[in-house]
């Protein structure tokens, strides 16, 4: 009888899984967001393939430790002090990117007109590197990789914590009531007070924060906050259902209650916030980096810090891989997941969909 009931479970949760994926792929929005997030996850899973393959050699494609020695030949220029100048009247910089400054050089008797051979770094995209290097030499979509692992790593974890919290906080709140209720509400107000990112510098200030720790911080601080009163109102409603009455006669304990029939039925609800936390996760991390606040190997903020720190980033579109493509994967990874996080509304609140 027992394997019976579960067989009857197993094709009643396919059926249930079937029908909101129809349900999802009616959605564009959710769906070119699944599409982002997915081609993000192929680049997190293809670092580690393309190191244990061979395909890559660690000691150049190494997105920390990583250097290959670059080298270009450059024209020995004399730059005017003033411009613009008949010469240079349609240069916007001196010198330019083929051409070296003689100026520049210390311990080399080139002249004006020579042909040297220097170091290329930053190196621009080329068939062996395809987002070029940055300064140190480091292949810059192996860091994007990397990036992406820190963002999925770091969003998944706290989002996951966050809503654990969130959701047995709200479902206890609603469940039990009175003093219980009024005191997590009263704390979930005060979270909501606190701006998240002037506190994270403070902890940041006092801790050395990591990617764990980070994530912990997150997850915490949103699993206290507003999140808890919205799965409060909708436990609430799942309260009063038939069914809960139903195994409360029948010699349920609150328990039971609580955990089979209560919980399951906010856990829509509570996956929806976890796609909607990951976005604000990794715009944290990305933050954090960018302000040298987080100690951490390689991240998205961290390649947008590095470029700030060496000038590159006032250069305009001059050295644009080393600020473009981190940017662009912050934006499009948050932006994916929030699409992701519209599509799943409109499979869990039945009046989004269309007629």
């Amino acid at each position: 009888m027992k394997n019976n009931n579960n067989k009857i479970e197993k094709k009643l949760r396919r059926e249930a899984f079937s029908k909101n994926w129809k349900l999802f792929k009616q959605s564009r929005l959710g769906m070119v967001g699944l599409y982002i997030v997915f081609f993000f996850f192929i680049l997190t899973i293809l670092q580690p393939i393309l190191f244990i393959t061979g395909f890559w050699n660690e000691a150049v494609y190494h997105p920390v430790v990583g250097y290959d020695d670059l080298t270009s030949d450059f024209i020995v220029v004399d730059c005017p002090k003033e411009y613009p100048t008949e010469k240079y009247q349609s240069r916007t910089d001196c010198p330019a990117r083929n051409e070296v400054n003689i100026k520049t050089l210390f311990y080399n008797t080139a002249e004006v007109g020579d042909t040297i051979e220097l170091n290329l770094q930053p190196a621009p995209p080329s068939r062996r590197h395809i987002l070029g290097t940055d300064s140190l030499g480091r292949d810059v979509f192996s860091q994007i990789m990397e990036g992406s692992q820190v963002a999925f790593l770091l969003g998944i974890l706290s989002a996951t914590l966050g809503v654990g919290i969130s959701t047995l906080l709200g479902t206890i709140a609603a469940f039990y009531g009175g003093r219980i209720d009024a005191y997590l509400m009263r704390q979930s107000d005060l979270v909501l007070m606190l701006p998240t990112l002037p506190l994270l510098f403070i902890i940041s200030a006092f801790a050395e924060l990591k990617i764990w720790h980070l994530a912990v911080v997150l997850g915490t601080i949103g699993g206290l906050g507003g999140s808890v009163i919205t799965i409060k109102s909708q436990a609430l409603q799942v309260k009063v259902k038939p069914f809960v009455d139903s195994a409360r006669i029948t010699g349920g304990s609150n328990m039971k209650i609580l955990f089979s029939h209560v919980l399951p039925n906010v856990a829509p609800l509570a996956l929806l916030f976890m796609v909607f936390s990951v976005t604000g996760a990794i715009a944290s991390e990305s933050v954090l980096s960018f302000l040298g606040l987080l100690n951490i190997e390689m991240s998205w903020g961290l390649m947008i810090y590095l470029a700030q720190v060496e000038g590159f980033i006032f250069s305009g579109m001059k050295y644009w891989w080393l600020i473009l493509p981190a940017g662009l994967s912050v934006t499009f990874l948050t932006g994916g997941f929030y699409l992701v996080g519209r599509g799943l509304d409109e499979v869990f609140n039945p009046r989004l969909r269309k007629r």
